[in-house]
């Protein structure tokens, strides 16, 4: 499959890379870096990388704007399904490539790699510049490492072998100051801190073990953050005792809508956010949502799976 792809890279020469709306870092490092190798493997390429940015993520490289894609390659990366791809209309490419690692949901692509084993989006980039010519540096090793380290939460998420191996022989061949790249991923503003304690006072717990807040616009304007904010620290609010599934409802004006950010130690989430336009992984998973009045829809769905999940692991199923 990754020869198909790098196939495909070496006869256009236009060629635009995109990713999910909501970007994390995982979702730009892969972007960015499979740009930066294309790039470096062939020079006279035009590669575009679009979609909606974030202040928190310029170290990884700036965003593009195209207005002419005739003749144009794409290649989506880290989404599994047509309505999560940002600023793009399938109709414009002459060829669509899909690489990611969500769960399957939907064929948009005429070639697709889709592996849910590897840890992250930026894994399979790592995979497809290694199993073909494209070429790597320091540079894009960094960024491929930020985003596994992202996605797996600095590898507690890793679900195999394959991906320690794979970044140790990185670090080694690129010699990478893993230290000092930690720093622009994990630093934070004061105020983020400080939303990060009022979400820690206000969760609220459901009687089977749901926390969730919700984030509205006055709320964000008082600690003068955005509405990216809040779910880029959810993993944050790992292990909380007597939680099993906690979910964030972030009011997104900018774009009309509500962010939905969840996560598990235990329930598959993912089916029941795909019920409100969402979806992901099975402990990891997102949604958008017109109305703040629907969180509480949200909110009674994932309340049921938790307590579904609680009788099955009373009855041993779960072990």
């Amino acid at each position: 499959m990754y020869s198909d792809i790098y196939k495909l890279i070496t006869e256009y020469d236009k060629i635009v890379l995109a990713r999910h709306v909501g970007v994390d870092p995982d979702a730009m490092a892969s972007v960015m870096a499979l740009k930066d190798s294309i790039l470096l493997t062939f020079p006279h390429k035009k590669v575009y990388a679009i979609g909606s940015g974030s202040n928190r993520f310029t170290y990884f490289g700036k965003l593009d704007k195209i207005e002419n894609t005739k003749d144009s390659l794409l290649i989506v990366l880290d989404t599994p399904d047509i309505r999560r791809i940002d600023g793009v209309n399938l109709l414009d490419y002459s060829k669509i490539v899909k690489i990611d690692h969500h769960p399957f949901v939907e064929k948009f692509a005429d070639v697709e790699h889709i592996d849910d084993s590897a840890s992250s989006a930026s894994e399979l980039v790592l995979e497809l510049i290694n199993e073909t010519p494209l070429l790597m540096d320091k540079n894009i090793a960094a960024k491929i490492y930020l985003g596994i380290v992202s996605d797996t939460n600095r590898f507690m998420f890793s679900k195999n072998g394959r991906t320690f191996h794979a970044v140790a022989k990185m670090i080694d061949e690129y010699e990478l100051e893993i230290d000092k790249l930690y720093e622009p991923l994990y630093l934070r503003p004061l105020n983020e801190v400080k939303l990060e304690g009022y979400i820690g006072l206000n969760l609220k717990v459901t009687e089977n073990g749901v926390a969730y807040i919700k984030l509205t616009k006055e709320i964000l304007d008082e600690y003068k953050v955005d509405a990216a904010s809040p779910g880029n620290m959810i993993n944050n609010f790992n292990y909380i005792n007597d939680v099993l599934i906690w979910v964030f409802f972030t009011e997104d004006v900018k774009n009309g809508n509500v962010r939905v950010s969840a996560r598990s130690r235990g329930p598959v989430i993912n089916m029941a956010l795909a019920k409100y336009n969402g979806g992901g992984h099975k402990y990891a998973s997102g949604a958008r949502i017109k109305l703040m009045e629907t969180s509480e829809d949200v909110i009674k769905d994932l309340d049921e799976l938790c307590k579904n999940y609680k009788k099955e692991s009373d009855s041993g199923e779960n072990y």
